[in-house]
């Protein structure tokens, strides 16, 4: 009874708090302070500096600001329209055509921008006009648009993967290795579906794109190489083990930096204007963690995270229920928060239930990003509705319906995921040890 009036106690605060639209920071940092002055002496300010300064001083936390500066650099570059020069006249001849463009174009920036609005931005203001000149179908443009760009949040360097990590202690650099495979995957079922909607869809007649030779097609792919060595600089540091995920982003960062000069797109007015958008990004997620941290360290005075550890454990649900349970949970919850949000605001609660069930934990970050994938584009605060709608000015009723073919795709990736947990674990096992963290 005791348990429920402190998770009553701490919902009405939490709704109150985020309703009046107070920032979720601000929002984790009172319900903290008043679940502290209800259920212990310890002096509630105090606390809180001492939590936030060691939440705040985590190493593997540095990786954060530099991978956001990298996709802020990257995103004043010219690398969209060049991936769009690369890619096209290899996807031409797919089923599917150049819808495809959109797809493989979202997963190359995402891995190298790690945020699914970036990428979401920066491909999208080329590919929408380029596919609408063609007369592809806007519903499958702005369809697919929405679902690739979220694998900015599963493909290393995953902004979300690094704040899972951080909250619940594990190693960002396997993290990273384990988003490899699935997200890989599930950019092909994306465009999977694109090839059969294109064979069965009467309504899907683009114009036909010129043959040109495979001499022709070699010479446009120049324009992926830089790309393409910056995600080996990146990624492949990693796995080869000559570098943590800290030392990754600082590479990253450097590669970005040399590609926007070569490029001409480097001034001093974009390095300000990057290294402000990176500073004001990486500002409010510090916040939400720690705010999350003392949350955290307040309901563990409470005993709720245990308790409801407990109560789950006695309900004796399986493994594969308990999972159900939690995607269930975290698509609602993806309706009203952003995915860091989420991940931040119950890891406490559910990491104590995930490792008593035995759940792999580097397996279920690659879960809980899948799932917070979805929330993306679910309404009413699917974060990339918002974005697509600013830049087609479509009504959020449309883009939702063209978004929700990617949804189900996801909810097919998840229960694949379930059946074969090597696609997520299998390269974390399998790379080499280097530098820790």
């Amino acid at each position: 009874m005791e348990e429920l009036t402190s998770i009553g106690v701490f919902l009405l605060a939490l709704l109150v708090l985020l309703g009046s639209g107070v920032w979720v920071g601000l929002a984790l940092l009172g319900v903290a302070y008043i679940g502290m002055e209800l259920v212990t002496s310890r002096p509630p300010g105090d606390a809180m500096i001492t939590t936030i300064w060691t939440s705040s001083s985590s190493w593997a936390l540095t990786a954060l600001p530099l991978f956001i500066w990298m996709g802020e650099i990257l995103f004043r570059t010219r690398l969209s329209r060049d991936m769009f020069r690369g890619l096209s006249p290899w996807m031409a001849r797919l089923p599917g055509g150049l819808m495809h463009t959109n797809i493989v174009g979202c997963t190359v920036f995402a891995a190298v921008s790690g945020s699914s609005a970036a990428t979401l931005t920066t491909v999208g203001k080329i590919l929408i006009g380029e596919l609408r000149k063609r007369a592809y179908p806007e519903t499958m443009i702005v369809g697919t648009l929405a679902g690739a760009a979220t694998l900015g949040l599963l493909i290393p360097p995953s902004l979300t993967l690094i704040v899972y990590g951080v909250s619940i202690n594990e190693s960002i650099t396997r993290l990273f290795m384990a988003g490899v495979i699935p997200g890989i995957v599930l950019a092909s079922l994306f465009m999977g579906y694109v090839a059969v909607y294109s064979v069965v869809s009467k309504q899907y007649r683009p114009q036909p794109e010129a043959v040109i030779s495979l001499r022709e097609k070699l010479w446009r792919s120049r324009y992926l190489i830089p790309v393409l060595l910056l995600i080996l600089l990146i990624i492949g540091s990693m796995y080869l083990g000559f570098a943590t995920a800290t030392e990754a982003a600082a590479f990253g960062v450097l590669g970005s930096l040399t590609l926007a000069a070569v490029q001409g797109s480097l001034s001093w007015k974009t390095f300000a204007e990057s290294l402000m958008g990176a500073t004001r990004i990486s500002a409010m997620i510090a916040f939400i963690l720690a705010g999350a941290a003392f949350l955290s360290l307040s309901m563990g005075f409470t005993g709720l995270p245990r308790a409801l550890a407990d109560l789950i454990s006695g309900m004796e649900l399986s493994r594969f229920e308990l999972l159900m349970a939690l995607l269930v949970f975290y698509i609602i919850l993806g309706c009203f928060l952003d995915g860091i949000s989420a991940v931040v605001l119950t890891m406490s609660v559910v990491e104590p239930m995930i490792r008593q069930a035995g759940i792999d934990v580097i397996w279920f970050g690659i879960f809980i990003v899948i799932v917070i994938e979805m929330a993306q584009i679910t309404p009413p605060v699917g974060f990339n509705l918002f974005v697509l709608q600013g830049m087609t000015q479509y009504e959020m009723n449309f883009i939702a319906r063209a978004a929700f073919p990617m949804f189900l795709i996801m909810v097919a990736m998840v229960f694949l995921l379930i059946a074969f947990p090597e696609l997520a674990v299998w390269l974390p096992q399998n790379m080499r040890a280097g530098p820790g963290g």
